[in-house]
C-alpha cells in the first residue's frame, strides 16, 4: 500500500501521498493542498521544500555526499575532463570516445563571438563590474540569436544554442579580463582543449603565439570547473529554472542565473573569502587575533570560507581541492603574504577544537579563492569564473525542466499587510 501523511484542518482529515527518491529521500507531495483544503504552506527561503524532481544531481549534506548522474564528485573530479562532466550532465551519460569528439568539435565551431557582440563590450564603462559585464553579454547573445527565443523548437536548434552558449562563455569571459587591464583581445585557438584555450584568452598576448598554460594550473582550473559544475537546487539554478519556466530563452535564462549568482551568499563568498584575508593582513596579519573575534559571540566578525549551509561534515568538494591547492602553491612557489595568512587560518580550522566541534571545515570556496589568487585572477573576477563552471548545471536544469514541460513557477504567499480600507481624497487627508 503507498505510503501516505495525513493532515487535519478543522477537524478534517486529508490524506497526501508521500513519496521516496532513487536516493532514500522522502517527500510529501503537497501539490493538490491548496485543491483539498484551500491552505498552502509557508517556508520562507524554501528550506523544507522541494520544487521539483530531478534526475542531474544527488547531495547529502549530513554525509558529505556529492554525485552527478550517479558518479561520485570524487571519481569526475579526479578522472574526467570538465566537458566530459558536462556532456554527462546534459546527457546523462558519460560519452565514448567519438561522442567526446564529436562534442567537442562541435564547441570548437561556435568559439568565435559576434564583432556587433564585441563592439557592444567595448561600450561599457572601464572599472565596471565583471559580473555585469557577463550578464550582459550573455543576454545579449539572444539579439544575434534570434531563432533560440523560442525554446519549443526541435531538439537539434535547442543543442546548436546549448553548443553555442558552452563555446562562447569562455571567449566572453576572457573579454572581460582582457578589457579590465587594457588588453587587446585574443581570438580562440581551438586547437587547445577546452580549458587551455580559455587560459590562452585570457592570459596569452595577441604579439605571442607561443603560451603554454602550465600543465599544473591546466588541472587545477578543470579540477575547479568540475566542482562547479552543478550543486542541485541551489540559489542560480533555482533561478534559471523559475526564469525559464515563463518559457524565456536559455540565454536569458542563464544570465538570471549569473545574477543570481553574483552575490555575496552565493557565488561571490570566495571573494569575500580574498576579502577577509586583506583586512587580516592590513591589521597586521596576526591571525590569533582573528580567529579570537571569530569565536567571540559577542563580535560581530566571522570567517569566511568556513562550513557550509548544506553540508554539515566536510564539504566532499573542499577535500579534493586542498590537495590542488597545494599543488599550485608548490609550483608556482608563491611567496604571497596573504596566502601565508590563509595557511594559518586553515591550519587553525582543522586543529582547533571549536571549529572542529562545529564543523567550521574550510569549504570550496576558501581554497578556490587562494588558488585563483596564486594563478592571477583579480578578486572580483572570481564569480565570472564560477559561473563558466556553473553553466553546463544551468543548461541541464533549463532542459530537464523544459523536457519535463513544467508549469510556470508561481510561488504563494500569505499577505501581511492592511486589511481592506476607504479611499481617502487628497484634500481630505490633512
Amino acid at each position: 500500500m503507498p505510503e501516505t501523511a495525513k493532515i487535519i484542518l478543522d477537524g478534517t482529515e486529508y490524506e497526501l501521498p508521500v513519496m521516496t527518491g532513487s536516493e532514500g529521500e522522502k517527500a510529501i507531495d503537497i501539490s493538490k493542498l491548496r485543491d483539498l483544503t484551500g491552505h498552502i504552506t509557508l517556508d520562507i527561503g524554501y528550506k523544507n521544500t522541494g520544487a521539483t524532481t530531478s534526475g542531474i544531481t544527488f547531495l547529502d549534506g549530513e554525509l558529505g555526499i556529492l554525485r552527478h548522474r550517479g558518479y561520485s564528485i570524487e571519481d569526475l573530479a579526479e578522472k574526467a575532463s570538465y566537458l566530459e562532466v558536462a556532456y554527462l550532465l546534459l546527457n546523462g551519460t558519460l560519452p565514448t570516445k567519438a561522442q567526446y569528439t564529436d562534442f567537442e568539435d562541435k564547441i570548437k565551431e561556435h568559439t568565435l563571438v559576434n564583432e556587433g557582440l564585441e563592439g557592444m563590450f567595448k561600450a561599457f564603462p572601464t572599472g565596471s563590474h565583471p559580473m555585469g559585464q557577463l550578464i550582459s553579454m550573455t543576454s545579449a547573445l539572444s539579439l544575434f540569436y534570434p531563432k533560440s527565443l523560442n525554446p519549443h523548437r526541435d531538439d537539434e536548434a535547442v543543442n546548436r544554442t546549448v553548443l553555442r552558449l558552452l563555446a562562447k562563455m569562455p571567449t566572453i569571459c576572457a573579454m572581460i579580463y582582457k578589457k579590465r587591464h587594457g588588453h587587446p583581445i585574443v581570438y580562440p585557438k581551438n586547437s587547445l582543449d577546452y580549458v587551455s584555450n580559455y587560459l590562452n584568452m585570457t592570459f596569452g598576448q595577441v604579439t605571442m603565439d607561443n603560451y603554454t598554460p602550465d600543465p599544473v594550473i591546466v588541472d587545477a582550473m578543470n579540477k575547479l570547473l568540475i566542482l562547479h559544475a552543478d550543486h542541485e537546487q541551489n540559489c542560480s539554478a533555482s533561478t534559471v529554472r523559475m526564469v525559464g519556466s515563463s518559457q524565456a530563452n536559455l540565454y536569458s535564462s542563464t544570465a538570471a542565473g549569473i545574477a543570481a549568482l553574483w552575490g555575496p551568499l552565493h557565488g561571490g563568498a570566495n571573494q569575500e573569502v580574498l576579502e577577509m584575508l586583506e583586512l587580516i593582513r592590513q591589521d597586521g596579519g596576526n591571525v590569533a587575533k582573528w580567529v579570537a573575534k571569530a569565536k567571540d559571540k559577542n563580535d560581530n566578525f566571522r570567517l569566511m570560507g568556513f562550513g557550509h549551509r548544506v553540508y554539515k561534515n566536510f564539504d566532499p568538494r573542499a577535500r579534493i581541492i586542498k590537495k590542488t591547492c597545494d599543488d599550485v602553491l608548490n609550483k608556482l612557489g608563491i611567496h604571497d603574504p596573504v596566502l601565508e595568512i590563509a595557511k594559518q587560518l586553515e591550519e587553525a580550522a582543522l586543529t582547533d577544537p571549536y571549529f572542529i566541534e562545529r564543523k567550521l571545515y574550510p569549504n570550496v570556496d576558501f581554497y578556490s579563492g587562494i588558488i585563483y589568487r596564486a594563478i592571477g585572477f583579480p578578486t572580483d573576477f572570481f564569480t565570472v569564473l564560477f559561473a563558466m563552471g556553473r553553466l553546463p548545471g544551468w543548461i541541464s536544469q533549463w532542459q530537464e525542466m523544459r523536457k519535463e514541460k513544467q508549469p510556470i513557477a508561481r510561488p504563494r504567499q500569505i499577505y501581511v499587510g492592511e486589511p481592506p480600507r476607504p479611499f481617502v481624497f487628497m484634500n481630505d487627508r490633512g
